[in-house]
């Protein structure tokens, strides 16, 4: 079972690799026998009623011909040469050329060819593309420029994108080959889609009602805080004044504990010796001072 699984799974993957194939030629033939009427573009579609390929041109007219006759000889074309079943191919003109890369591609090789300087023709590119409105550009010019030696040369403006989701969805390519005597030009255009929406583009939606009615409400509150914030606060009632009663002669007041010295005073060892000798001194000057000193009673 698991043998004719990965047979199947093999089978399938062939049938996906053969279809692309086959798609990848058809837009190469188509390129090649639409390349005056400005090759923008194909989409191939496959339907019940069989295969649907939408052309993209410049000039739908020169797609079509005379009485439908260039377009149906292009039906039978792709039915016989490519193998697709009952294809029906419908053409849409470009609403902006200057949008579509794979027409400016075929337009910047078709300037080289005709002696254009390569710088000249890249930043002519660069600046008609940015001026149709486009986000971005990217133009890279790759070949033997002014020399045997290979060089590339790119032509940038705008916002561009090198990888990732944004430039699978917003960055539309094309390629051109321009021939020259010295060898072949290969020329690159990528355009960033007008309508690009980024992933780092804000959206400010207005205000509703309710969101202004809310933010006068919150402003409101926030002012009140803030004035009795500022407010000074309520000062506590005070206590009465005690009242006054009769007072002490001031004869009969007791003495300062400062002025009642004491008649012993109670000293350590070498307290003692250093108020002997103050003391000795005291009396040889003639003053007489009253002082006992207890040692004892200090090493107790």
């Amino acid at each position: 079972m698991a043998a004719r699984a990965g047979k199947a799974e093999r089978r399938k993957d062939r049938r996906i690799v053969i279809e692309n194939v086959r798609r990848m030629l058809l837009k190469e033939y188509l390129m090649k026998e639409t390349h005056r009427a400005g090759f923008g573009g194909l989409d191939i579609q496959r339907t019940p009623m069989g295969t649907r390929v939408t052309l993209i041109a410049e000039r739908p007219g020169l797609v079509i011909g005379r009485k439908g006759a260039a377009i149906k000889a292009l039906t039978e074309a792709v039915e016989r040469d490519f193998s697709f079943d009952n294809p029906q191919i419908e053409v849409q003109e470009v609403a902006n050329p200057s949008l579509n890369a794979q027409i400016m591609a075929e337009k910047l090789a078709n300037a080289l060819e005709r002696g254009w300087h390569f710088r000249r023709a890249g930043h002519s590119t660069v600046r008609r593309i940015m001026e149709a409105g486009a986000k971005g550009c990217l133009v890279v010019v790759a070949g033997k420029l002014t020399g045997q030696r290979h060089r590339r040369q790119k032509f940038k403006a705008g916002h561009i994108k090198y990888c990732g989701e944004p430039r699978n969805t917003w960055m539309r390519k094309g390629f051109a080959v321009a021939k020259l005597k010295p060898g072949v030009i290969g020329v690159t255009v990528g355009i960033m889609d007008p309508d690009a929406k980024l992933p780092d583009d804000i959206v400010v939606r207005p205000p509703t009602p309710e969101s202004i009615a809310a933010a006068a409400a919150a402003r409101e509150a926030a002012e009140a805080a803030a004035l009795a914030a500022l407010a000074p606060p309520e000062e506590a009632p005070s206590a009465p004044a005690p009242v006054p009663g009769p007072t002490a002669p001031v004869e009969d007041l007791p003495a300062p504990e400062d002025e009642m010295l004491p008649e012993r005073l109670k000293v350590s060892k070498v307290a003692e010796k250093k108020l002997k000798k103050v003391l000795k001194e005291a009396k040889e000057l003639g003053e007489e001072v009253d002082v006992d000193v207890d040692v004892k009673e200090a090493k107790k």
